[in-house]
């Protein structure tokens, strides 16, 4: 039996049964170690060893999820709703909602794009931008599996294909890794392997939006906080202003100094300020505003919880060495069949992905492991790249450990009306992995 394999299947199937995630991993995880043959005692050594790796993201979330609660009491949602009813109109008439719908979709992937390539701060704009427009989203009645689809397709597809900000490191990695294991390739060649497989990826997008997710679907409007206070508070036109300049100020300052937490600590010191001190309602005070920030942070615990725990999951997956055994046990049986042979390799990089749930962190353990393998069935270096890059893109899209699926939860459950295995992993699962896979697989052939 596979370590790599029965952990991933255990931690798949728990969280399919609604088993809350963290404990999912942690089962999958233990018992990976077991299967390797490490003691109960060195598993819980291995996986207690790779929580730190994530714990700078999730202290990021949970400073996100203060400034996005804090955002949202700054009159800046109600004025997005306000427009929204405006676009949409009272009668809401069904093609002008509809057309409405498919608009903001498209521009939430947009958004999401320019976070990877041209704004590079990841998943850091999600839950600053995504709660304050669950509102106009459910004045839309729009499926929230949609927006989910839309943004993962944002936070992958751009960094696959296009060699800037994000993507110029995944390319980077995909390069560096090909030639330290004997296969000589340029970062040029990249984009062009890449392409079918991102083609797929929007093909995926537009089943989802026009097809899937396109029926109306009812959430029930609740405030992100349960502060009275702050419900009962009446907000103003400085009120929405700030609320840009902190956004503003929180996304210039993660970009220059490259840090999710200093970004977010900027912007928190601004809605401080303005709760706390310059605010022209007397019954908002400081320590008022700090019930606030601190209901933000629960808000996004969850998500922190899951970051940390994915990483000690990850720790015993690298640490078995079975991720090589099990491209060895069935690079035997594979021959010289290119079909076949790329089929394989992708269905292992999806297993390998879906329980390390970074694409980044797994382009290095695959490359070491296809490379050697293309060149002795016979596949070329574009076709091997394509394997290699789709390869790890796959898991990442659906898996439950992965920043592209956590980070659109993160913000679509501000509410707590959003499931992140159901309403984020499933769809996106479903419409990026399986165009992933037929996508990659042509391109192995055709390349």
């Amino acid at each position: 039996m596979n370590a790599v394999v029965i952990a991933v299947l255990i931690m798949i199937v728990l969280s399919l049964l609604r088993i809350h995630v963290v404990i999912a991993l942690i089962v999958g995880g233990i018992t990976g170690g077991l299967v390797a043959g490490f003691t109960l005692v060195e598993t819980i050594e291995v996986f207690s060893e790779g929580l730190s790796s994530n714990v700078t993201v999730a202290l990021s979330y949970a400073m996100l999820g203060a400034f996005a609660v804090g955002i949202s009491y700054t009159g800046l949602p109600d004025a997005m709703v306000k427009s929204a009813i405006k676009l949409v109109g009272r009668e809401q008439e069904t093609h002008r909602k509809t057309m409405t719908k498919v608009l903001l979709l498209f521009s939430i992937a947009i958004i999401a794009s320019f976070s990877q390539n041209l704004v590079p701060v990841h998943i850091a704009f999600i839950p600053i931008f995504i709660p304050p427009l669950l509102k106009v989203f459910n004045e839309l009645n729009m499926d929230r599996r949609a927006t989910a689809t839309a943004l993962t397709f944002g936070l992958k597809a751009p960094y696959i294909l296009i060699p800037a900000g994000y993507g110029l490191i995944f390319h980077e990695i995909i390069m560096s890794n090909m030639n330290e294991s004997g296969m000589a390739v340029d970062m040029s060649m990249v984009p062009r392997a890449m392409f079918l497989p991102v083609l797929g990826m929007l093909v995926g997008l537009i089943v989802a939006i026009f097809i899937s997710y396109r029926k109306p679907r009812d959430y029930v409007n609740q405030e992100l906080t349960t502060s009275e206070e702050m419900a009962n508070t009446s907000f103003s036109r400085p009120g929405i202003l700030v609320g840009i300049v902190a956004i503003i100020t929180l996304l210039v300052s993660q970009v220059l100094t490259k840090s999710m937490v200093f970004g977010a600590l900027t912007g928190l010191i601004i809605l401080y300020m303005y709760f706390g001190y310059l605010h022209v309602i007397k019954q908002l005070r400081l320590s008022q505003s700090e019930k606030l920030l601190t209901d933000g942070m629960k808000m996004l615990a969850f998500i922190g919880f899951v970051m940390i725990s994915a990483g000690g999951f990850a720790e015993v997956i690298r640490e078995t060495g079975h991720v090589e055994q099990l491209v060895a046990s069935i690079s035997g049986w594979i021959g010289h069949n290119h079909g076949l042979a790329a089929l394989i390799m992708l269905l292992v990089g999806l297993l390998i992905t879906m329980g390390i749930g970074s694409s980044f962190a797994t382009i290095p353990i695959i490359a070491a492991i296809y490379v050697p393998l293309a060149a002795a069935i016979g596949l070329s270096p574009m076709a091997t790249i394509a394997l290699i890059g789709t390869a790890g893109a796959l898991g990442d899209a659906g898996s439950p450990a992965s920043d592209s699926t956590l980070g659109p939860t993160a913000g679509l459950n501000a509410d707590g009306q959003h499931h992140h295995i159901w309403d984020t992993c499933v769809p996106t699962f479903l419409h990026f992995n399986i165009p992933l896979i037929i996508f990659g697989w042509l391109a192995a052939l055709i390349l």
